[in-house]
């Protein structure tokens, strides 16, 4: 097991995450220590916080209140409207917080939702999102995208790209190595020594042999006869939409998708408010809430914690795994 605390990024101050850490901190308290990098300032009025000079300490910390590392980020927050002078320090604080991940400071990383806006506003964010930044801090070339809930994982072998272009971006060479990242990562990470991994086709009924389409027979096949025969257990091309009805996801750990609405769609039916978000392929462990910064509700108190609290306690899950 890992004692280390799990480190929880503020992300937008103007939106719901910093009610959802207090909400989080509510629920859980001392049982998974985390602790909030932050200006405690804009967390909700009358939480309970304990300043902390360390990730070491808040371990002691969350049981008399959430654990804060705090951060002056300069204006109070505006629930509903960002401000770009917090952007310099929201993409710090993530900055500091995979530094406490790599030295094992803390056991994971779980950043709350930021807004890109906001970030290409105030602080020039290169980045088209958290995933590729936290790639170019690790140095590493390819991440995966992993949802998952109780009931299923999917990972999208493309994310945020138009429909168009997908069958240009997506190749053998790139499916391969999301594959291969997930493969791995389901052993080091979720405890899975021989996973199982479907692997959905592109076209509508997997081309139907080329009727319908030719990347099943031309590359997708052939590919998953070779890992096959490298000794992954691998199903598929399989036509995506029986693959995700209860007696279908049995018969995999994870399910490897084309593009992002046919990973993202199933999930998000299945379990609306509790899926997460995983990024495998990185030296450390990242999870986040699979939602966003809900401006419209942002200091209502209506935020759900509950996507929240699935990564805290999937983070914690896979430290431990790879700790053991």
């Amino acid at each position: 097991m890992s004692d280390a605390p799990i480190a929880l990024t503020c992300g937008e101050p103007a939106g719901v995450g910093p009610e959802v850490a207090a909400k989080a901190w509510s629920a859980l308290g001392a049982a998974l220590p985390f602790f909030y990098m932050g200006d405690p300032r804009h967390l909700p009025a009358g939480t309970p916080i304990v300043e902390i000079g360390a990730p070491t300490e808040a371990i002691e910390a969350s049981a008399r209140g959430l654990p804060v590392l705090p951060v002056d980020m300069g204006p109070p927050a505006q629930p509903g409207r960002p401000d770009p002078a917090h952007a310099p320090h929201v993409v710090e604080i993530i900055a500091r917080a995979v530094d406490f991940a790599r030295s094992g400071a803390a056991a994971a990383v779980c950043t709350l939702p930021i807004n890109k806006k906001a970030l290409i506003d105030g602080a020039n964010f290169a980045y088209p999102g958290h995933t590729e930044y936290l790639a170019a801090l690790a140095g590493v070339d390819h991440v995966v995208m992993m949802l998952a809930c109780d009931a299923l994982r999917v990972v999208p072998a493309t994310i945020h790209i138009p429909i168009s272009e997908v069958p240009r971006v997506l190749t053998a060479a790139s499916l391969e190595r999301t594959i291969r990242i997930t493969h791995d990562s389901l052993r080091t990470l979720f405890g899975i020594e021989a996973p199982r991994i479907a692997v959905a086709g592109l076209n509508p009924h997997a081309g139907e042999q080329g009727a319908m389409g030719r990347e099943e027979v031309d590359w997708i096949f052939p590919l998953i006869e070779r890992l096959r025969a490298e000794g992954l257990t691998l199903r598929g091309p399989s036509s995506a939409d029986t693959m995700f009805h209860a007696d279908a996801r049995r018969l995999y750990d994870v399910a490897v998708a084309m593009y992002h609405d046919q990973a993202l769609i199933p999930i998000k039916t299945i379990d609306f408010a509790g899926g997460v978000n995983v990024t495998l392929g990185l030296p450390f462990i990242r999870t986040s809430p699979d939602h966003g910064t809900a401006f419209d509700i942002a200091g209502t108190g209506a935020a759900d914690p509950t996507s929240t609290l699935s990564a805290l306690r999937l983070a914690r899950r896979m430290a431990d795994t790879r700790a053991a």
